[in-house]
């Protein structure tokens, strides 16, 4: 498989035949230069999208549309968005499976929130969550944004993943000292990845804190556009 970072918590994920966008924020991504945007998404055949804030879900219904592949995600969002929007969805929710053509992907859990602005205001947009995606015998946990849960353990135990994609910016998710916490008491990672940092001010700037928690684990701070052949 290849994991290739678009800054924040998008990423590419070359895996089983397919190539599946995260939260692909591409629009005022500070961390992806325009020029980059077209190799970031070319060949894509899916959008996975773990909740509906602007830095995850700004640019997924241009991209939808402009690579006319489906999005996945929560079913309410996903179901307004095939009605009003005149995409292609696959709306599922927590606990459920879909196959994406040999790739499997889960719905867990996730505690954070999901909105979009509206002209009133705020707008609820389904909720947050986390993705199990598992291909060959090996699986990935996307956590999304969120903070430790002891819903953790559960996940750990029904899926047993051996890399996590974990989000560990601080301010609005766990931090680094968190994230290792909640990687050390509820999983067997061999490999982890934080996201989530590095673009704004507010947020951890480096994973120096995770990988002095997580001795053992190969702990991967990703580059921008650098694939990671796992």
């Amino acid at each position: 498989m290849k994991i290739i970072w678009l800054g924040h918590s998008s990423f590419r994920i070359e895996w089983g035949g397919q190539t599946l966008l995260i939260d692909p924020w591409l629009t005022g991504n500070p961390m992806l230069p325009e020029a980059q945007h077209d190799a970031a998404t070319q060949g894509a055949t899916h959008i996975l999208l773990t909740h509906a804030h602007f830095d995850h879900a700004s640019d997924t219904l241009d991209l939808a549309r402009d690579l006319a592949i489906p999005v996945v995600g929560q079913f309410d969002l996903m179901n307004h968005w095939a009605e009003n929007e005149g995409i292609e969805t696959i709306g599922f929710n927590k606990g459920g499976t879909v196959d994406l053509g040999g790739v499997r992907v889960t719905m867990v859990h996730a505690t954070h929130s999901s909105s979009f602005a509206g002209k009133d205001g705020p707008q609820a947009a389904g909720s947050e969550c986390g993705y199990m995606i598992k291909h060959d015998g090996r699986t990935i946990y996307l956590s999304g944004d969120t903070d430790v849960m002891a819903d953790m353990g559960v996940f750990q135990a029904l899926h047993a993943p051996e890399i996590g994609i974990l989000c560990a910016g601080g301010h609005f998710t766990m931090d680094m000292r968190r994230a290792a916490y909640a990687a050390r008491t509820f999983f067997d990672f061999k490999t982890v990845i934080p996201c989530h940092y590095r673009t704004f001010d507010a947020l951890e700037q480096n994973a120096d804190a995770m990988v002095a928690a997580l001795p053992g684990v190969n702990v991967i701070e990703p580059q921008v556009m650098e694939a990671i052949d796992l």
